[in-house]
């Protein structure tokens, strides 16, 4: 959470600074893939000691460990809440390029940051669902080798989550498109039309919704890039666009 929480701040405080050629956007992709390293972390040590527990037994005061289990459980529902509309929230457009083929798409519009911290949230969440769940069956039962059992259960699981957002996180640090992706071909529908073609084209996510292309079009007749972009300008995940125009020589 505090991960987030100076990602935020420090991409607020330079959203305007030009050394950050393509702004800050992607510090929240950053911020989520160290997030996501230490999550990792936690879930590896966690299962490891209840490992440990597993093998050596010790004394539990059910009650006073219920107590706190529920105290947590309560605080990372409030706080599972109040993350639940960004989190769940998406960036997708819908337009029309002028020749009858219609659109709708969501292009790279999570927030890995976000969903960083959401993710802690949720996993903090089931430890604790997990150990209440434990710790009952325990004091009632004896079954004192539940709550370890379920440390390791649960790390497994916070474990495989980490890992997700290791993949979706670097990919976009890595300026990966991923399979489904389909804002490369849009452009290739808008910009080749009539004898104009794509001979080069390099399309990156930038920041949560956010684009950046580099284009290189050969046409037969001598146009302005201003004439491209302003037709890429209807695709509205594209914040950055350079075009490169060459001429081509009749035969």
């Amino acid at each position: 959470m505090l991960i987030s929480a100076l990602a935020y701040l420090y991409a607020r405080r330079h959203a305007h600074n030009a050394r950050f050629t393509f702004g800050t956007g992607k510090l929240g992709d950053l911020a989520g893939f160290a997030s996501a390293i230490v999550l990792a972390m936690i879930a590896l040590l966690m299962a490891w000691e209840s490992l440990v527990r597993l093998q050596n037994p010790v004394a539990i005061n059910f009650r006073e460990a219920i107590a706190i289990a529920i105290v947590g459980l309560l605080v990372n529902l409030v706080s599972a809440w109040l993350l639940r509309d960004d989190h769940d929230h998406h960036h997708g457009h819908s337009h029309t390029h002028g020749h009858d083929h219609h659109h709708d798409h969501d292009h790279g519009g999570k927030d890995n940051n976000l969903r960083s911290a959401y993710v802690h949230v949720i996993a903090d969440a089931m430890t604790s669902v997990l150990a209440i769940v434990a710790l009952l069956l325990g004091s009632r039962f004896g079954w004192t080798f539940l709550d370890p059992l379920m440390g390791i259960v649960g790390g497994l699981v916070i474990l495989q989550w980490s890992l997700s957002l290791l993949r979706s996180s670097g990919a976009v640090l890595l300026d990966f498109i991923p399979q489904g992706e389909d804002l490369p071909e849009e452009i290739r529908e808008v910009i080749e039309t009539d004898a104009d073609r794509i001979t080069d084209l390099h399309v990156w996510q930038v920041g949560p919704g956010h684009h950046a292309a580099i284009v290189a079009v050969v046409t037969p007749e001598p146009r302005d890039p201003a004439f491209y972009k302003a037709r890429l300008a209807a695709i509205h995940e594209l914040s950055h666009v350079t075009v490169e125009v060459k001429v081509k020589k009749a035969a």
